[in-house]
Formats: structure tokens, sequence, C-alpha cells
């Protein structure tokens, strides 16, 4: 690739962007932390499903609303536990959720219907903002040059319990009482929030670092750079760290709740068309497999798709650059859709693998942008909305993919669901690219004033 001189010189996947996060203590504890959370919350989420079936007898018709019951619960909490976040730190918040949390999983696993239904909405209203607090853990305490790839350890530990956890759900099920084996993962979910709370990481306050000028993931890095205090400028003129100035502030634009402007509220609808497809696919998934008779194959089958996820994450982590977010939501969309060409078990496992790879990176990039365009100051709110806008688009993926495979079949389930992410990416390029140009014109008048008023003075 020629840089700006005509020089020559060589991208390659660089490992050595891993060391140096794991070298940052807070950083490397984030994600420590990040798996002591989330393997049993998933496998959590499995046995709250198997408890509703299996203890109360219910349909799995019934125990989706119970999880429906909670995941709307969490959508709605997101932002507003963020904003608590930003209004009075870390300890403040965590400490509520962490009593609320054991007082209802205490009870729930061991009472009927309905008032199981309650306590799992009830707790996932307070639930501990993990995802929001590791990831600003991480955003603070990484440099905005190597931030992407702290981020994609972050993915690739999600991903990894994301593996872990429903597999040991089910082992937990299969050999206890699905109500001591959910209260006993719940519990531990709440004792990782109480190591959580007594390790207080530091949420605020970017460490000082020189400005490295990045490719903009709205504009792709054609005529704008964003340098490490998030402003946005011309990207062979870096600005000096010494009076950054705030994201917000370099460029007005209307904002409908302090920092969510336009192109921030179409990479909120970008991670929830990423969630969308996923959890569409999930559907299909289990749907096309037992129209080939292989529901046996269900679990080696997810498995192999989220490691497709764990590479790509791992990979674009240690490329030598970022790619804009519309561009790997549709690279998403794009490799979901001939899934459906499938024919067999062998070749739906090779098309799926090959749609796993995009998974993890697309929402590393919706982060990763998010972090150099929104204020430090609202950046709890910013990931509670980036949590609800994920989780909403997996509470509509699911059904959105089941309605179209009830009426035309396993295969629509996927192609439904990716015209829906290809539809969201493309509207997001056309309206980067607008962007990119409305800045371009605002910079081109700020200079030509400056140089005016130079040469008057």
């Amino acid at each position: 690739m020629r840089d700006i001189g005509g020089r020559w010189h060589a991208r390659r996947v660089d490992v050595g962007q891993y060391r140096y996060a794991l070298a940052i203590r807070d950083a490397r504890n984030a994600l420590v932390l990040g798996l002591l959370i989330r393997i049993p919350m998933f496998a959590g989420t499995v046995l709250l499903t198997l408890h509703v079936v299996i203890a109360l007898g219910r349909s799995y018709g019934q125990a989706g609303l119970v999880a429906a019951a909670a995941t709307i619960a969490i959508a709605i909490s997101g932002p507003w536990r963020g904003r608590l976040l930003d209004r009075l730190g870390l300890r403040r918040t965590v400490a509520p959720s962490l009593v609320v949390q054991a007082v209802c999983w205490s009870i729930a696993p061991f009472v009927d219907y309905l008032p199981l239904m309650a306590l799992a909405a009830s707790a996932g209203l307070f639930v501990v903002p993990t995802f929001s607090i590791l990831r600003q853990v991480i955003i603070r305490s990484v440099p905005e040059h190597h931030r992407r790839s702290a981020l994609s350890l972050d993915s690739a530990g999600t991903e990894i319990a994301f593996m872990a956890g429903p597999a040991l759900g089910v082992w937990l099920a299969t050999v206890w009482n699905t109500g001591w084996a959910l209260f006993a993962c719940e519990m531990a979910a709440v004792l990782a929030g109480c190591l959580l709370w007594v390790a207080n990481p530091a949420i605020k306050g970017d460490p000082v670092a020189e400005p490295q000028p990045v490719a903009d993931a709205v504009t792709g890095g054609l005529a704008l750079g964003c340098t490490v205090d998030g402003s946005i400028g011309p990207a062979d003129q870096p600005r000096s760290t010494d009076h950054p100035v705030p994201a917000d502030e370099t460029v007005p634009l209307r904002a409908w709740r302090g920092f969510i402007t336009g192109p921030v509220a179409m990479v909120y609808l970008a991670a929830l068309s990423t969630t969308l497809v996923l959890s569409g696919s999930d559907v299909a998934i289990v749907a096309a497999l037992r129209s080939f008779d292989a529901t046996g194959s269900i679990g080696w089958i997810l498995a192999l798709w989220g490691g497709g996820s764990l590479i790509g994450g791992l990979v674009y982590g240690a490329w030598p650059r970022s790619f804009p977010v519309y561009w790997l939501l549709g690279g998403l969309a794009l490799t979901t859709v001939p899934v459906a060409l499938a024919v067999g078990v062998p070749s739906f496992a090779v098309l799926l693998v090959l749609s796993g790879p995009f998974c993890a990176p697309t929402i590393t990039a919706t982060v990763e942008h998010l972090s150099t365009v929104v204020p430090e100051r609202f950046r709890g709110e910013m990931m509670g909305w980036h949590g609800s806008a994920m989780t909403g688009g997996s509470a509509v993926g699911a059904p959105v993919a089941g309605f179209a495979i009830d009426h035309g079949g396993w295969q629509w389930g996927f192609v439904v669901v990716s015209v829906a992410g290809v539809v969201v990416a493309l509207l997001g390029v056309l309206l980067s690219r607008r962007e990119s140009g409305r800045l371009a014109r605002v910079h081109a008048d700020s200079g030509s004033g400056f140089a005016a008023a130079t040469l008057e003075h």
C-alpha cells in the first residue's frame, strides 16, 4: 500500500498488538472478569429455559415468554444503568444490582411459573451492566491505536463464554436438579459481580497518549481521521493532545440526548441489525438441522460457527487498520445468505463457517467507532444504548426468522434476516458518505476562514 509520500510498505497481521493490550493490568483484569461473569450468565440463560420445561412442565413457548420478559427488561435497563455509571460511578451503581440479583435468583428457581417470570424480569431490570463496564475499562485503559485489538480480545472472550456457558448449563441440567443448577449459576454470576465491585476498575479518564491518525469508521479514511481524544480532523494534520477538542464540539450536530446524533444512531441501528442476523440465524440453524434429520449435530455446528467468529475476531484485532462498520455488517449479511443453498449437513456446515468470521468483528467495530465519536462523559450511557440495541436485535431476530420459516421453510429464515442486514448496511454507507462530504465542506470552510484571517492580520 502506498503512503502519502509515495513510499510502499506492507500491511500484515500483527499479533504483537495483543501482547500490548494484555500487558495493561486493567485491560487484562477486565478480560478475566469478563469470562468469570459471562460463562455462568450464558449457562443461566439456557438453564432458565430448561427449568421451565423440565421442572415446571411447561411448553417451550412458555419458556420463551420468560426469556423474552427477561430480555426486554435487560434492554430497558441498559441506558438508565449506563447513565447511573456516568453519574454515580461503578460501585454505587453495581451495589444495588448485586442485592436485587441475589434476592431474585435465590427465590426464582423454587417458585411457580408466573412468579418466576416476574422475578426474572425484575432481575433483568437491575442486571449488573457488565458488558458496559468492562468495555469502558478497556476503552479507558488502552490507547486508541491499540483499542481495536483489546476490544477484539473482549469479543473473543465473549465467544468462548458463549460456547462454554450453554454447554455447562446443559450438563448441569442432566446431572442435577434444574432449580438448584439455575441457583448455582446465578449465584456464581453474583459472586463474579462482587469481584467486579471489589476490583472497582476505573472507567473514566483516558490515559494521555500521542495522537495516532486512523481510518475513520464512517468515512472509510478518505479525507478525515480520528485522533486519540476522539476529535475529527484532517488526516494529515493530527490535533495536539495538549488541549483536546471533545468529539461533540469539533463539528456541531443536532443531538437528541446530548450525544445521539444521526451518525451515532445509525451505528446503533447497525448493532441491532448485527444481532438480528445472528439471532435469526440461530433459529434457522435449528430448523435446518431438524429438516436434515440431524438434530444431534446442533451442538457441534453452533460450536463451529462460534469458532469461526472467534478466529475472525482475533484476525480483525491484529489487522493493521479498522474497517467501516457498514462494510462488515454487509459482509456478515451477504455471507449468511448462501447458507440457504445448503443441501445437507456437510455443505450447511461449510457455508455457515464462512459467515462466522464476520460476527465478532462487526460487533467490535460498532463499539470501537462509538468510543471515538461519543464524549467520555456519556460513555456509560452510550454503552447502555449499544447493549440495548444488541438485545433488541436478538429479541426481534428470532421471531422474524421464525415467521419466515413457518411460511417458507428454513431457507427463508436466513434470507429474510440477511436482507434486513444488507438494507441497513447500504443505508449506512450512503449516509456516511453524505456525512463525510458535509464534514469535508465544514473543514474546508474553516480552513479558508483561518487562512483569510491570517492574511488580514
